[in-house]
C-alpha cells in the first residue's frame, strides 16, 4: 500500500467553527468533544460571542468565520459546520469561500423532516431566542413558511445562561426549560409531528424532550453525524 499525504491532520473529517464562550458545555453539547463518536477538529472564532451571534445577527463577523473555516480546511477537514443555528445567515458566503461541503445550522433539517412526517403533521423548531430568530435566518436555511416555533426564551435558566455567557449552569433547570418549551409548542400546534432543535446547546436534552412530548427530535448532533457519514463513509468487509 502507498499512502498519500497533503493534510496536516488525518481522521477528523468534520471541522467545527466554535463561538467564543465560557458557559458550561456538558456531554451532548456540540462543543464537548466527548459528544462525538468520531474525531472532530475545533476552531474558535474570536469575538463571536453568543450575544453577538444570536442577538446581533453576527454583525461584522463574516470575515472571521471565513478565515477560521479556511484554516480548518488547510489543516485537513473535509467539511465545515458551526455550533450555532443562527449562523444560517452565513451559509452561502461560507460555501463560496471554502472548497468543501458546509452545513451551518440545524435549521437546514426542517424541510427534510417535513418530508418524513405523516399526513397532516409538520416539523416545528425549538429555539433559544424566539425574539431574534428572523425570517432571514429561516429563509437562509430553507425553512418552509408557517413552521411552528417554540422557545426557551423567558424561562428559568437555559437561554439566560447561554446567551449571557455565564459560568454556571443548573442542568436540571435547563433540562426543564427545554421540556416545558417543547410541551408548550406541542399544545399550541396539534399538527406538530416532530421537533428540530435550533440551538446546538439543546442537544443534551433531546431524549428528555422526546420522552415528555412523544415526538421525534432532531438536533445539530443528528445533522453532524449524518454529515460526517457522507464525508467519511463506513467501510464494510465482505
Amino acid at each position: 500500500m502507498i499512502a498519500t499525504g497533503g493534510k496536516t491532520v488525518y481522521g477528523a473529517s468534520v471541522g467545527i467553527l466554535m463561538l467564543e464562550a465560557r458557559f458550561p458545555r456538558i456531554p451532548g453539547d456540540m462543543g464537548n468533544a466527548l459528544t462525538w463518536p468520531f474525531p472532530v477538529m475545533y476552531k474558535v472564532v474570536r469575538g463571536a460571542s453568543p450575544d453577538r451571534v444570536v442577538r446581533q445577527n453576527a454583525e461584522g463577523l463574516l470575515d472571521a468565520f471565513i478565515a477560521a473555516a479556511r484554516e480548518l480546511v488547510a489543516d485537513g477537514v473535509d467539511g465545515i459546520t458551526t455550533n450555532c443555528g443562527f449562523l444560517s445567515l452565513v451559509q452561502e458566503e461560507l460555501s463560496q469561500a471554502v472548497p468543501v461541503p458546509v452545513v451551518t445550522s440545524s435549521l437546514q433539517q426542517v424541510a427534510m423532516v417535513n418530508n418524513l412526517m405523516p399526513a397532516g403533521k409538520k416539523a416545528g423548531i425549538l429555539t433559544i431566542s424566539g425574539s431574534t430568530l428572523t425570517d432571514a435566518h429561516l429563509n437562509a436555511a430553507g425553512v418552509p413558511e408557517g413552521t411552528p416555533i417554540g422557545t426557551t426564551e423567558g424561562l428559568r435558566e437555559f437561554t439566560r445562561v447561554i446567551l449571557d455567557n455565564e459560568l454556571q449552569l443548573d442542568v436540571e433547570a435547563a433540562r426543564q426549560d427545554n421540556i416545558d418549551a417543547a410541551l408548550a409548542m406541542k399544545n399550541a400546534h396539534p399538527d406538530l409531528g416532530g421537533i428540530v432543535l435550533e440551538c446546538t446547546n439543546m442537544c443534551p436534552y433531546a431524549a428528555d424532550i422526546t420522552q415528555a412530548t412523544g415526538l421525534p427530535v432532531w438536533s445539530m448532533a443528528t445533522l453532524v453525524e449524518w454529515f460526517q457519514g457522507g464525508l467519511m463513509p463506513r467501510t464494510y468487509s465482505n
